[in-house]
């Protein structure tokens, strides 16, 4: 009989268990089973072992404070855990899931053995599985077959042939992974054949012997949570540089503490309007043509909205134009109602309006569409000889002594062809996209949104209002993240929301749920690369042809980037002979967009792919054949630019001295001779970044107020989005003016202060607005100046409180330089910025789980205006492009229907992914005559640093290949997910899963 527990307590009965009633939370759960762990046998806690090492990751320590043992305390019965009396009994439970921390499984087991007392011979045998079907599964052929069998070889052989056969799936299974997953279930048991291997030698010390060979304490160890700690060195600031001055000081961010608190205002924190509604958006569920809609009015079990209306298809609205003017977006789908073309899965189809969030939601739920279905197309990957497939739009060539390519070849020892494909990226800011428009009087329309483009916002709302630019006010507080994807794709929502408060001449409100977001605004474009390259046996690269693809959705967008990932496909080696051309392809998705290097990491991301080849090829290392090929001053750019201040060696050589890397590097190839199935790797990687685009339209402003009391507002064509930027324009005006920070304060961004900016973007903003910054508060000073002669003793206050003209307002522009594709001919940027990174990971060969161990940045921002902010810019760059080279990813069904829409099942790096020791360091004495105050910008060109840890993989996979008898060069795509690296490293185990043929089954995702 059970002994009856409070939901709440635990008890420990007579009958050797542990009792937890269904109020128990799990915390309390692990400390009282660490507990027993510490005073029973090792023998009698096999089973709470295994519980303490899945609730380790298990959400984080908050959620497991006031998590409960189950979902329904009323009526879930008392949890109850036995304690394991034979010695003969082993149990172990294990959990692969795409990241190690807070994450839903793809493959669980649970396993349990017990010996014939005395000897290995196999008495009962338990071997359950989760993620291999709709419910937990035991392998019980495979368990029956086993029993009486010796613990040894040839019973593991036995059993991985059962258990691939045995735990079989459909090559259309929901989740996708199929050979993966089935390769985990051999992969586990075997981790679990060790781990009883290691126990039995101790137990049976007379056949250690035999043992031996088979078991490495290393290999059977679980990844433990480790300390991480950071090491930063920030830039000295210059000797006799006065205490008052704060450029290039450490200051903290101005809204630090506000957002650490919560006090922090954001768009959708703006009060309740007196009779303000709330807008839905109604979208698309396939690609297709649109043949009817359900007539809102007829919807009569709604009886609760106040206002429940269509927007109407207005022709002259619903186009959209992007910075190159190709007017080929819609906001709402193309066509009559009765027959609309709908072209992706979340394209907006109309909107309803009521008087709350959810009344609105259930309204647009409601909403019924028939469709006509047509076969979309959404992927980029096909077959190189049937080009004509994809839909080319827009193609770019870059061509460096184009005639002398062929010669280029024809002088190489060795060519070599290669591909990689690079997934797409949510950009997952913390705050989703979100309007509130506010009618005024004689057509005015106030907006509050979370842009960082607030004048093209201003200018698409007046376009679709019908009313000059003048009527419409932009504001922006600040951004709880952008990244890119707030740059153009705002504006969509903001101008159905600003048409619908027009119409209905009350206040409008829609904020985005973060499936909606995911769904409807795009992410980063996925890139398909194929490149040809020569080189001699020395390593030294000759020739380079490359071809990019790019998946650019159903509009064009900001589908640009790929004139910057070509100007990238070199990354930051020299080389004499390069072609290279993209194709932006149209397909059936929604609309990708900027996001963070805008295409720079994608051609950066190619170079690294052919580098690395070419070391493979000649059994070099990566590191020698980079370090070889790696630009100089003066050396010119495939596009003809002339290199000036470059910093390459500087970083490079910093960079391997602060990681130590020949220690790492021997100790890591030591560490791989003694371990088979867990290997390291390492990798260098360096960067080179084009800035300050030379680009028509880049403008900026600033409007500078000085008030009698002496304080000063500060506004600029900036905004704010958590990088900086205003904490960096108080330190610039505080510098010109000489007064402290304190005096000066940057309340918004607003259309009617500084007007006609280009979007905070491109890691230009503080170039751009600086300069404008710096010329207002100039402009200022000599009207000031005849006050200071007159009183040169006075104070600021003297002297402002007798200036009537007190305010200044100053642009700033980047001229026209240019860039001639057809003659390869003119400048292409302002200037560069340089990095080096080398990290070191550790793979576990029979899963894919991989740890970040070590990263070291060497970064070069010329003189940095604020050391803690660009720190903290490198380390947010890097663990983004963290995520993006090796965790985050998009899948999409064979329709194009967005398949990861949320944190359940999109996953961006945790706390766990961290490198263990992170050293970010800022190269010193690197000034920058392009920038304001020599500095450099910072947000972009550290993403692509992260490289190094997916090329760290690379190299340990590779170590692991070699244990297999593979060598040479291989293909490994980004991201490296834990899928890609277990069916990279090829053994026994992946041998007996293979996948399905391609074209025999309907796949549950495909890459796009």
């Amino acid at each position: 009989m059970m002994a009856l527990v409070s939901n709440h307590n635990f008890q420990a009965d007579s009958r050797r268990r542990i009792v937890f009633g269904a109020a128990c939370t799990l915390s309390h759960m692990g400390a009282v089973l660490r507990k027993a762990v510490q005073s029973l046998p090792p023998h009698q806690t096999e089973v709470f072992q295994a519980v303490l090492e899945q609730l380790q990751w298990f959400a984080g320590q908050q959620i497991r404070n006031v998590a409960v043992n189950a979902s329904s305390v009323s009526f879930h019965p008392p949890t109850t855990f036995c304690v394991s009396s034979p010695q003969s009994q082993f149990i172990s439970a294990f959990k692969q899931s795409p990241r190690r921390e807070d994450d839903i499984s793809i493959v669980t087991a649970a396993m349990s053995v017990t010996f014939s007392p005395g000897t290995d011979v196999v008495k009962d045998l338990r071997l359950s599985f989760g993620g291999m079907a709709p419910v937990t599964v035991l392998a019980r052929r495979t368990a029956d077959r086993l029993l009486g069998r010796q613990w040894g070889e040839e019973l593991l052989q036995e059993a991985c042939s059962l258990l691939a056969e045995e735990m079989s799936l459909d090559p259309s299974a929901p989740g996708g992974m199929v050979s993966y997953r089935r390769t985990l279930t051999l992969s586990l048991f075997y981790k679990f054949y060790l781990r009883v291997l290691q126990k039995l030698r101790l137990q049976v010390s007379s056949r250690s012997t035999r043992y031996s060979k088979h078991t490495s304490t290393r290999e059977t160890d679980t990844l433990d949570v480790q300390e991480r700690n950071s090491l930063l060195r920030l830039q000295a600031v210059p000797e006799g540089q006065s205490l008052g001055d704060v450029v290039g000081r450490p200051i903290m961010h101005l809204s630090a503490l506000k957002q650490a608190t919560g006090e922090a205002m954001y768009c959708d924190d703006v009060p309740l309007y007196e009779n303000e509604l709330y807008l839905a958006l109604i979208t698309s569920t396939l690609q297709t043509h649109l043949s009817s809609i359900t007539h809102l009015s007829s919807i009569t079990h709604l009886d609760s909205l106040t206002h429940l209306d269509s927007i109407p298809h207005l022709s002259s609205i619903t186009h959209l134009y992007s910075l190159t003017h190709l007017d080929n977006e819609t906001v709402f789908a193309d066509g009559q109602v009765s027959f609309c073309w709908v072209t992706c899965v979340g394209h907006i189809v109309g909107a309803v309006v009521a008087d709350t969030q959810l009344h609105a939601q259930r309204a647009a739920k409601a909403v019924k569409i028939q469709y006509e279905e047509l076969e979309p197309v959404v992927t980029i990957q096909v077959r190189p000889e049937t080009p004509e497939q994809l839909r080319r739009d827009l193609a770019e060539d870059v061509k460096s002594n184009l005639h002398y390519l062929e010669a280029g070849f024809k002088q190489a020892d060795h060519i070599l062809d290669g591909e990689i494909h690079i997934g797409g990226q949510e950009h997952f800011y913390l705050e989703t996209n979100v309007t509130l428009a506010v009618p005024r009087e004689d057509g005015e329309m106030e907006l509050f949104i979370s842009s960082q483009s607030p004048s093209d916002s201003q200018a698409f709302v007046a376009k679709a209002l019908g009313v000059p630019a003048n009527r419409v006010l932009v504001r922006v507080k600040r951004m709880g993240g952008g990244f890119g994807g707030k740059e153009s794709r705002t504006s969509v929502l903001s101008t159905v929301v600003a048409v619908a408060a027009d119409k209905l001449k009350r206040p409008v409100r829609c904020m985005l749920d973060r499936d909606e977001d995911m769904l409807i605004t795009g992410g980063r474009h996925p890139f398909y690369g194929k490149y040809k390259v020569g080189f001699l046996q020395t390593g030294k690269v000759v020739a380079l042809d490359v071809t990019f693809y790019s998946n650019a959705g159903n509009s064009m967008d900001l589908s640009q980037i790929m004139e910057r990932a070509l100007f990238h496909m070199e990354n930051s080696y020299s080389i004499p002979n390069v072609h290279g051309q993209g194709f932006i392809c149209r397909t059936n998705l929604p609309s990708n967009t900027a996001f963070r290097g805008f295409g720079g990491p994608q051609g950066l991301m190619v170079a690294e792919a052919w580098i690395t080849d070419v070391a493979h090829c000649l059994g070099r290392s990566a590191e020698e054949v980079r370090r070889l090929n790696l630009y100089l001053e003066g050396e010119s750019t495939p596009y003809n630019q002339i290199l000036h201040g470059v910093t390459l060696d500087r970083c490079w050589d910093e960079c391997l001295s602060r990681s130590e890397y020949e220690r790492r590097r021997a100790a890591a190839d030591l560490f791989n001779r003694q371990n088979r199935w867990t290997k390291r790797g390492l990798a260098v990687v360096p960067t080179k970044f084009g800035l300050s685009r030379c680009v028509l339209g880049l403008q900026a402003g600033a409007l500078v107020h000085i008030y009698r009391d002496g304080s000063v507002l500060l506004t600029h064509g900036g905004t704010e989005m958590g990088q900086g930027l205003h904490t960096k324009m108080v330190q610039v005006a505080s510098r010109v003016l000489g007064i402290p920070c304190a005096r000066i304060y940057v309340s918004e961004t607003s259309t009617n202060t500084v007007a006609n900016t280009s979007p905070t973007a491109a890691s230009a903003s503080s170039d751009l607005n600086g300069a404008a910054v710096l010329n207002a508060c100039q402009t200022l000073l000599k009207r000031l100046e005849p006050y200071r002669t007159q009183n040169p003793k006075g104070s600021w206050e003297d002297w402002v409180s007798r200036t009537k003209d007190s305010s200044c307002g100053h642009s700033a522009w980047v001229y026209y330089l240019g860039y001639d594709f057809d003659t390869n001919s003119g400048r292409v940027f302002n200037y560069y910025s340089y990095g080096v990174a080398c990290s070191e990971v550790e793979i576990d060969c029979l899963t894919g789980t991989h740890k970040n161990l070590s990263t070291t940045i060497v970064m070069d921002v010329g003189h940095s205006l604020n050391p803690a902010i660009d720190v903290g810019q490198v380390e947010g760059g890097f663990m983004q492009g963290l995520g993006l080279f090796t965790l985050e990813e998009l899948h999409y069904s064979p329709r194009g229907v967005l398949l990861t829409r949320g944190p359940g099942s999109y996953k961006i790096p945790a706390f766990g992914d961290i490198p263990t020791q992170l050293t970010v360091s800022l190269l010193r004495d690197a000034p920058n005559d392009k920038a304001i105050f020599a500095s450099k910008a910072v947000g972009e060109p550290p993403l692509f640093l992260a490289s190094s840890v997916f090329y760290a993989i690379k190299d340990a996979v590779r170590a692991a290949r070699a244990e297999s008898g593979m060598t040479g060069p291989f293909r490994l795509d980004s991201p490296a997910s834990a899928e890609r690296i277990r069916t990279a490293c090829c053994d026994r185990f992946t041998k007996l899963c293979p996948p399905a043929q391609p074209g025999t089954f309907s796949p549950w995702s495909v890459r796009v």
